[in-house]
């Protein structure tokens, strides 16, 4: 499996970075990672932390290549949430940790992906977004049902309310699980948090993908830092793991 990847994360105009994200690299599989802590309730850093733990250890633990991705990625995000959940049993239900998510599996010339809330997973061939992931929000609702444009979502006053998240409620949340997605020699995905997405166009994304040896480190750092430069002086924390599939 030849690949290349790399990993951003920067502070933003925020006290602290609730983020967390790795790349796991193994012979025959790979799995990328994003979990955004939710800074709207206690110690959502804390949450990312675990729940990024939780799915890293599961991804270790398994024989490679998984033989039922689609089940891996689904008890791997239910064993997160359910872990997140534990940490705020004894806290009012407002104040419980949470965390957003987005991981993406790569192996046997394809990726399969699951996310849950608003961080993001992107998938660029050729210059230009082949397909991104739909968040689990009120506003991609209105952008699904043909209510507002995707460039009117970017300033409504409820573009950071999520619908679902790991943590919180005991139940386990929504999250959106994908078939089998081939991949091409060339292509890049990009899993992220929103403060790395948002502000940014599709084509503006699409950049991470430009081509060159050993580029994707400079691209995703470029990325992040033209995410930073337009959502200044609010941004969010900034964090993206990419992965450029080269081939077998």
């Amino acid at each position: 499996m030849q690949i290349e990847y790399a990993k951003v994360s920067a502070l933003g105009d925020r006290q602290d970075n609730q983020d967390r994200a790795a790349v796991v690299v193994a012979e025959n599989a790979a799995l990328m990672l994003v979990f955004d802590g939710m800074g709207g309730h206690s110690d959502g850093a804390r949450a990312a932390e675990t729940g990024l733990k939780v799915v890293q250890d599961f991804f270790m633990s398994a024989p490679l290549p998984l033989f039922d991705p689609q089940g891996f990625l689904y008890m791997a995000l239910s064993r997160a949430h359910d872990e997140v959940v534990g940490l705020g049993q004894d806290l009012d239900v407002d104040f419980r940790p949470r965390a957003t998510c987005a991981i993406c599996l790569v192996q046997e010339g394809g990726a399969f992906w699951a996310h849950i809330g608003d961080s993001r997973i992107y998938h660029v061939r050729d210059g230009g977004v082949l397909q991104r992931s739909r968040d689990h929000s009120h506003v991609e609702v209105l952008i699904q049902e043909g209510a507002i444009t995707e460039e009117e979502a970017k300033d409504h006053p409820m573009r950071n309310f999520v619908e679902c998240c790991i943590g919180g409620d005991a139940p386990v949340p929504d999250m959106s699980i994908t078939h089998k997605i081939d991949l091409q020699s060339g292509d890049v995905l990009l899993a992220c948090s929103d403060g790395l997405w948002s502000g940014l166009s599709d084509a503006q994304v699409a950049q991470i993908g430009k081509p060159g040896e050993n580029r994707l480190v400079e691209n995703l750092k470029a990325l992040s830092i033209k995410a930073l430069s337009i959502n200044s002086p609010y941004s969010d924390n900034t964090t993206g793991t990419a992965l450029r599939w080269i081939g077998h």
